[in-house]
């Protein structure tokens, strides 16, 4: 090594981009690819970027411009359950447009929540009365207010396998957001209120030993080169004892996180002239969030648990394709033939998703003694509700439109992977009973993964963007 600090930092500066995907395995090639076997699955990267490129990324693009998967209903005015409000984003781009309830097909605004066809407009009426009829027919001397109760239970029951903290649709506060007019983009929310948010996930909600903590303020100015050995030594000690489990939920979040931080990287605000802004990808700020210099090492595997996060997803997908192939599933909207199109194009998806050969086994999860099995299962989805709960506390409002989605299509991806005998024991021809999807998962869903398949389309331009630096 060369003593001389300056040579050492042109030096630094000049293999960036090929120190940024060297790293851990990340070997930046002539034809800058990002390559390497993902732990914890048997999946190479070269092999999900030619899937997503040429298969998933052109058709689930297509299939978020339908009118079912565009308007998505949430609240943004819940309060954050875990600290006084910092208040809101001040910042122009952090506004969201709600979209007027005269823009909303009529067969999305009108009827229940759980509906996904057009006999499923009225099923939460005829669900209550069917309900109640099995209720006095197992006992006739109850009061109304008790069958009302029994009904009540039922209703939490179901709930008991949601992995998120779902938006009330029925509230005042939620409102119909067109995604495609309200597009995920770097808005310049960060700082304290930010970092807290983040800081909050890791540090009380994602599984690791308790003897080992997270590095402190990621914003904090560096201590020199004893930080990034503190930081491997943790790094280390991090994965001894965890079971596959808690591994998974840990590389889950850290995927979520490096996606929408790719996302905002992609859509960067890089000037505005005249009123008139030119968004796209910002090399600088990919850096600053992923070069391993920049992160003490982390950025690397921060990508690679994107990768793995697309598997995770896309297993799930693959999962649920036959909730979705039975005939009493409409997609509807009230327009017969774009709710053809719309279905058509979804089984066209599945299809291709099933077509993949190396998908996360996600058997071999929760396979340890019943007991123990089970409460890990539960501890596993609680940790993943809370962090679902956090979102309520992101000040930026297109930040937390984009966390709350983001965020319930894993947690709906999760509740998928778990119900697999429930799906594969569905009715053919009448709803649901053991396993039931809203509108709003559903919704959440696909544009939770068309965002990873974003994501992977453009760490493949920044690869080339970076080559280019070289």
């Amino acid at each position: 090594m060369s003593g001389d600090g300056g040579g050492r930092s042109a030096a630094a500066r000049a293999r960036l981009a090929a120190r940024l995907l060297a790293v851990l395995g990340c070997v930046l090639t002539a034809e800058a690819q990002l390559t390497g076997v993902l732990d914890d699955c048997l999946c190479d990267i070269e092999s999900i970027d030619d899937f997503n490129t040429f298969k998933i990324f052109p058709k689930i693009q297509k299939l978020q411009e339908r009118d079912y998967f565009r308007y998505y209903k949430v609240n943004l005015k819940r309060p954050c359950p875990f600290w006084a409000d910092d208040g809101h984003c001040s910042i122009k781009d952090c506004h969201v447009e709600p979209c007027p309830e005269s823009k909303i097909p009529v067969g999305i605004k009108a009827g229940s929540s759980n509906k996904y066809s057009k006999a499923a407009n009225n099923s939460k009426e005829l669900e209550d009365c069917e309900q109640a009829n099995k209720l006095g027919a197992v006992n006739s001397t109850l009061s109304n207010q008790s069958k009302e109760a029994f009904i009540d239970w039922a209703r939490y029951d179901d709930s008991q396998d949601h992995f998120c903290e779902l938006d009330d649709e029925r509230s005042p506060d939620a409102q119909y957001v067109d995604l495609l007019l309200n597009p995920e983009r770097y808005t310049g929310y960060k700082g304290p209120s930010a970092w807290r948010v983040w800081n909050s996930i890791y540090e009380e909600n994602c599984f690791k030993p308790r003897s080992v903590y997270r590095p402190l303020n990621p914003l904090a100015p560096s201590r020199g080169g004893s930080c990034l050995i503190s930081f491997v030594i943790y790094l280390s000690f991090f994965w001894i004892g965890l079971c596959l489990e808690k591994r998974v939920f840990y590389k889950l979040i850290s995927g979520l996180h490096a996606s929408i931080n790719l996302h905002l990287c992609a859509n960067y605000l890089l000037e505005e002239t005249w009123g008139k802004p030119r968004w796209g990808p910002n090399v600088k700020e990919f850096t600053r969030r992923f070069d391993p210099a920049e992160t003490k090492g982390e950025g690397p595997r921060r990508l690679k648990n994107l990768y793995f996060l697309y598997l995770i997803e896309l297993r799930a997908l693959s999962k649920v394709a036959p909730y979705f192939e039975r005939a009493v599933v409409d997609l509807y909207t009230g327009n017969g033939h774009e709710d053809a199109e719309s279905k058509a194009l979804l089984l066209d998806i599945f299809r291709d998703t099933k077509s993949f050969h190396m998908h996360f086994d996600e058997k071999s999860m929760f396979a340890g003694d019943k007991k123990g099995a089970k409460s890990l299962k539960e501890e596993f989805r609680l940790h993943f509700k809370n962090i679902s709960r956090i979102m309520d506390c992101v000040g930026c409002d297109k930040c937390r439109l984009w966390g709350k989605l983001q965020t319930q299509g894993l947690g709906t991806a999760l509740k998928i992977l778990f119900s697999e005998k429930e799906i594969q024991s569905l009715p053919e021809n009448s709803p649901s009973k053991g396993f039931q999807l809203t509108r709003q998962e559903i919704v959440a869903l696909v544009n939770a993964f068309g965002r990873l398949s974003t994501s992977i389309k453009e760490l493949q331009n920044f690869k080339v963007l970076l080559q280019q630096t070289r």
